[in-house]
This record gives structure tokens, sequence and C-alpha cells, in this order.
């Protein structure tokens, strides 16, 4: 996808920015040296294409910038851009990002990680978004790697949850939040690809572990099946206007969608959000 269609990737973060959006998340996600690897893409190419994403995120956002009158420029903040760092589950592909049912040791986590942070940091993100973690020793050993060798970099940490109240691994979502929370490095802590149906119950547990900034962005409550690659069994409706400013109410300070959103629900937000 970033190889081929890099103009595209660049669209759809500048319809976010046009809908409201503050914060473009990379398009590496699942994007790996090692997955590159394996795929038959040399480790230069693959590093050069992690910051490809990076490159078609700013270039969206100087455009959307550009669009911009200079009094529209004075209420807004200039867009962030969150380097995603997704976790090896969604490198194995087979649906663990959504269970934490893996394990390797702390080396071979950051071994695992680090091309990809470097690659992203080379390309100058703002922050690195330590996103849909489900399991705590994964958390733990990324956050041990962001201090020793990213010393001036900073990230959020949003969980993969089993439910409401817990990590896809089992651990308790307050205890999670309160370890990644004590981390100066860590500039805020929350949970994404919930159901949206979870998320009041999911802030009220983060907020009881720290109080740094809380990040909520839920999916859209499709249930994603990891052997067609496709999501079904949709849920009711979910107002992302109204139930956003339920969330902030709640403590949660960076709001946004997930898996099977849109510019739709963020323009949503961003109606009272932004007056």
């Amino acid at each position: 996808m970033i190889r081929d269609h890099a103009m595209a990737i660049r669209d759809v973060h500048l319809r976010y920015f046009q809908a409201g959006a503050d914060v473009a998340i990379t398009d590496t996600y699942q994007a790996t040296i090692a997955g590159f690897q394996k795929a038959g893409i040399s480790e230069e190419e693959g590093n050069h294409l992690i910051k490809a994403a990076v490159w078609a995120a700013d270039e969206a956002r100087q455009i959307f910038w550009e669009q911009l009158a200079a009094t529209e420029r004075d209420a807004r903040l200039y867009p962030i851009i969150a380097g995603s760092v997704g976790p090896y589950g969604a490198y194995l592909a087979d649906g663990s990002e959504y269970t934490g049912a893996y394990s390797l040791n702390r080396r071979d986590y950051q071994s695992f990680h680090f091309s990809r942070m470097n690659a992203l940091k080379e390309a100058d993100v703002d922050l690195f978004a330590f996103e849909t973690m489900p399991n705590m020793d994964e958390v733990e050993a990324l956050i041990d790697l962001l201090e020793k060798d990213f010393p001036e970099a900073s990230a959020w940490v949003s969980f993969s949850l089993g439910d409401p109240e817990h990590l896809c691994d089992g651990t308790l979502l307050e205890k999670a939040a309160a370890w990644a929370g004590a981390h100066e490095a860590i500039a805020a802590v929350g949970v994404n690809c919930l159901p949206a149906q979870w998320a009041s119950q999911a802030i009220t547990s983060v907020r009881r572990g720290t109080d740094k900034p809380v990040i909520v962005y839920p999916n859209s409550g499709e249930t994603y099946d990891p052997q067609t690659k496709s999501w079904h069994h949709p849920v009711a409706h979910v107002d992302y206007g109204q139930s956003s400013r339920q969330w902030f109410q709640l403590g949660a300070s960076l709001l946004g969608g997930c898996c099977r959103t849109s510019p739709d629900e963020i323009r949503k937000i961003a109606e009272w959000a932004c007056n």
C-alpha cells in the first residue's frame, strides 16, 4: 500500500485534516522490517517505505495548512504526526493484536520494534503511537526501548481490551495505565480499537490509574475475522458526536476513531469540540 499508493494515503490524511483532525497516525501500524523481508522487500527499501508513510502524512499536513486562511490557522492547532507502532501481533496477521496470545522475551520485542521506530524518528514524526497494545510484557519492553534508545522522544500508549476493564492478556487496565503513566516519556494513556460501548467504563479505569491525558479512539463495533481479513456483525450505530461528548465529560481529552470509522466521525467530534 505504501509503495504503490502513497498519493492515496496522503489524500486520506488530507480528508481527515479537513474534517477537523488535529493528529494524523501514519500508515505504519503493520509495516515492519521483518514483515517486508518476509514479502521479499529489502531492509533498505523497507526503511524507505516506513519513512514514505510519514512523508505522505506530512505532505497532507502542508497542503491542509496552506489551504487555511490566516484567521483559520490562528484558531487551529498545527496538526501533529504520530508514528504508528502496532504490536507484534499485527505482524503475525492472525488477529492476535486482539488476543495478546503471543510471547517474546524483552530483547526480542525490542529488536523487532527498533528498526521501525528508528525509521519513523528519522522521518521526523512528532511522537510515537504505541497503539492496540494487548500484551503488557510488550508494552514494558517498548517503553524501556523508548527511554533507552529514543531519549528525546515521547509516545502515547493505547491498549487493546478483552473487556472494559482488562487488556486482552488479562492485565487490569487500571494497573496497566498506572504503570505506563508513571513514565515521563509517555504523553498520554488510553485505549483504542475497542467497541464504543466499552469506552466510558474504560476511560474511568484509565483515570483511576493515571492523571496523564486520556486518549480513546474506538472502532465501529464490528468484529474482525483474521481468517478472511474482514469485519462482520456490526452493532447498533454509535453517534460519535454525542458519545464523544460523554467521553470528554468522563475525562478523555484526546478523541478519535479507529477501524471502520471515517472522516465523518471526526467531523462529528470537531463540530462540538472546536466551538
